[in-house]
């Protein structure tokens, strides 16, 4: 009985996490939750509640997570079946979040704790469960080097029920999704009040604002107006161990970003992360260019497709070299080319993923042998942080590469706010699940931030993002193609960017205030 007791809190985890895109499934995400806080409530002990928080987030991000064993399946030097492992080893890691936030509703809002005689603190009970939700989900984005992937309000965004992340921020708005659900939970109890006030402010704050630059961005643009050029080239991963994939991806960008129409205007063309498997810089030992080929001639063929006031900013790999003119790292970057056949700037990804692009503890986990988690001999470093690159013509762009678009609040550089965010990524590595999150993460900073988001990949899915989080235009997953449109314009600063994740704290211990009221008004 108490296996099967077990099992409860797991499905409804595994289930809370079909809110997520690409299922969509609000409605049973809020359920789930509100069962959860039932049953944390309904908890006798502090031990039983930590049980069901821990046991509630496996299941969660077990399948919240479950793109995460795609990226195995390219990778020959390990077995496949490891995915299914790493999927269930970060769970495991992942599911300790909930379990604080169950801890902490339980022992400072549980009448069980408290000796009341229930249901006496049951709103303050939700209060706290979204404060502590919040705080929680605040600290698996930070801590060790954080994985925010797959927010709860991140079930808000295929509904455009996200807005108020303009005010209060990704973190925060997850709380408010716990609370909703406790307030489900309270309409089952029959308290009324409760119920209708949290769920009538959850209403209010999901609803806020969502016209704020509708009509901005619906004004047609001027004919003359600078164009940005997104570019889908459809290249699978699994395409990459062949010889004659570099030249491929680069053949298939280049027809792709040729100008038809030399009258046209300006434009700006977005290649995805790695689109340049060439080296475009030089400086490099003669063996890298006689064996990858030439620098020169990669930038020479890719002015061949500008105009004269077009630009590329594509994604790209450079290399580091000791004295010896031996390879000791590399970076993930993103490169300005211009049709001098010159490279005007460089951003260098600051936000790696461990065992993707580096290998923590290199020295201890080669000697188990993990170093095969990491595709090839050295790591990736990190660059400076998030940085802003002035392109003549076409304003100020900010820069996130793939996973970095993930951390709220951390995405913009506060001294030199730009106009917009390109988001280069290579969401081939995602399978068909990861994808659709990634893109509703992307939005989510383009609301918190009043910017516009151009993100390409290369099978997709490439997007241009307005500043409102709508989606102006798309390329769906495994499509070859390319799309075109005005700059979106930007949005003022909004509150959420000039406080940024301090209004978690705000917020969650207003929550808690509140919450000490109604129990003490109760009592």
């Amino acid at each position: 009985m108490n296996r099967l007791r077990s099992l409860v809190p797991l499905i409804l985890g595994a289930l809370s996490a079909l809110g997520f895109s690409p299922w969509n499934a609000l409605p049973l995400t809020l359920i789930a939750f509100a069962v959860w806080l039932h049953l944390v409530h309904e908890a006798p002990r502090l031990r039983r509640a930590l049980g069901i928080g821990w046991l509630f987030g496996v299941g969660h991000f077990c399948v919240a997570n479950a793109w995460i064993q795609q990226p195995f399946e390219y990778q020959d030097a390990m077995p496949h079946w490891l995915g299914y492992v790493a999927v269930l080893v970060l769970s495991l890691y992942l599911a300790l979040y909930p379990m604080l936030a169950a801890g902490l509703a339980w022992r400072f809002a549980s009448p069980a704790a408290k000796g009341d005689p229930a249901p006496a603190g049951d709103a303050a009970f939700v209060l706290v469960a979204g404060a502590g939700w919040m705080v929680s989900e605040y600290l698996r984005g930070t801590l060790f080097t954080g994985y925010p992937w797959d927010p709860l309000s991140l079930v808000l965004v295929p509904h455009d029920l996200a807005q108020s992340a303009w005010l209060i921020g990704t973190y925060a708005l997850s709380g408010l999704v716990v609370i909703a659900a406790g307030a489900l939970m309270l309409l089952v109890q029959r308290q009324w009040k409760f119920a209708a006030i949290g769920l009538a402010a959850f209403t209010a704050m999901t609803l806020a604002s969502t016209d704020r630059c509708r009509i901005a961005t619906c004004v047609p643009q001027s004919e003359s107006a600078r164009l940005v050029r997104v570019v889908q080239p459809n290249l699978p991963e699994e395409e990459r161990p062949t010889d004659d994939y570099a030249e491929n991806n680069f053949q298939a960008l280049a027809k792709l970003s040729r100008r038809s129409n030399p009258a046209a205007p300006p434009r700006l063309i977005f290649w995805p992360e790695g689109a340049v498997r060439f080296p475009v810089e030089d400086g490099y030992p003669p063996y890298v260019y006689a064996y990858l080929g030439s620098a020169k001639l990669a930038r020479i063929r890719m002015a061949a497709l500008l105009g004269d006031q077009d630009a590329i900013l594509t994604g790209t790999q450079t290399m580091r070299f000791d004295k010896s003119e031996e390879m000791v790292s590399a970076t993930n970057s993103i490169v300005l080319a211009g049709p001098d056949a010159r490279v005007h700037g460089r951003y260098d990804k600051a936000h790696l993923v461990p065992f993707g692009e580096y290998l923590p503890m290199r020295p201890l986990l080669t000697a188990l042998g993990l170093q095969r988690l990491v595709p090839g001999d050295v790591d990736f470093i990190p660059g400076p942080g998030p940085r802003t690159m002035n392109v003549p013509g076409f304003g100020k762009v900010g820069m996130l590469i793939c996973y970095e678009v993930i951390f709220s609040g951390a995405t913009v550089d506060p001294a030199d706010r730009p106009d917009f965010l390109f988001n280069p990524s290579n969401d081939a590595w995602f399978g068909d699940l990861g994808p659709p999150a990634h893109l509703g993460q992307a939005q989510l900073r383009a609301i918190e931030e009043g910017l516009p988001v151009v993100r390409s990949t290369p099978t997709g899915i490439s997007a241009i993002i307005a500043a409102d989080g709508r989606i102006i235009a798309s390329i769906p997953m495994h499509r070859t193609g390319a799309i075109e449109a005005p700059i979106p314009p930007r949005l003022a600063p909004t509150p959420f960017s000039r406080i940024g994740n301090w209004i978690v704290a705000l917020i969650a211990a207003a929550l808690t205030l509140i919450a000490i009221a109604i129990r003490r008004r109760r009592r």
